[in-house]
């Protein structure tokens, strides 16, 4: 391993914690990652078990991190519309209003000072990194509509979802699906999934 490779994943590490270290110090930087992650999934990844699958946690300790946010009033229980059996959860208006005080707003604010070209690059790379490292541990890889295979969004038409079977919002377009499967011309060559991709979680 090259020196500056060493560098380069010393320094994603130190700018996460340097981000998190700001901001509401009522919540754990757990308790921020879930707060983020209902505000931008979608309603099939709306459970303890998606959430568990994206912060790379157990599931029992996802669960933990929903429950003490539905405590603090940030989060409520709702029964999914789709099956009427499995718990999907929501933001508040409580908890929308605690993003205000995201601490990951420092940083989004200093990536948004970089030059266009740098931050294409640098979330281009981001992804590649994302998507590398879910292929080596085999765990379910996070991504939007727009860049789905299961998506099917004609010009001039309404999106629609092979995978859930279901039309798409435009709210829909941009949120964060545990289904996502990157298009053949989206992916990049080292974490394009072979095989199905990982069944719904649920609960």
């Amino acid at each position: 391993m090259s020196p500056r490779s060493d560098l380069a994943a010393e320094l994603l590490i130190h700018v996460a914690r340097l981000a998190q270290s700001g901001g509401d110090h009522r919540l754990t930087p757990a308790q921020w990652t879930a707060l983020r992650f209902f505000a931008r999934a979608n309603r099939l990844s709306r459970t303890p078990s998606a959430f568990s699958a994206f912060h790379a946690t157990t599931r029992g300790t996802a669960s933990q991190t929903v429950k003490s946010l539905v405590a603090l009033g940030l989060l409520e229980r709702h029964r999914n519309e789709d099956d009427g059996r499995s718990i999907r959860f929501e933001l508040t208006q409580a908890g929308r209003a605690a993003l205000d005080a995201d601490p990951l707003r420092t940083l989004s604010a200093r990536i948004e000072g970089l030059p266009e070209a740098r931050r294409a690059d640098l979330l281009a790379a981001l992804k590649t990194l994302t998507g590398a490292l879910a292929l080596g541990q085999d765990v379910p890889l996070f991504g939007t509509c727009a860049d789905c295979t299961h998506c099917d969004a004609p010009q001039g038409a309404t999106a629609f979802c092979r995978c859930a079977e279901a039309t798409l919002l435009a709210s829909d377009m941009d949120a964060l699906c545990i289904e996502f499967a990157p298009r053949p011309d989206t992916a990049h060559p080292d974490t394009a999934r072979k095989g199905p991709p990982p069944q719904r979680a649920t609960g």
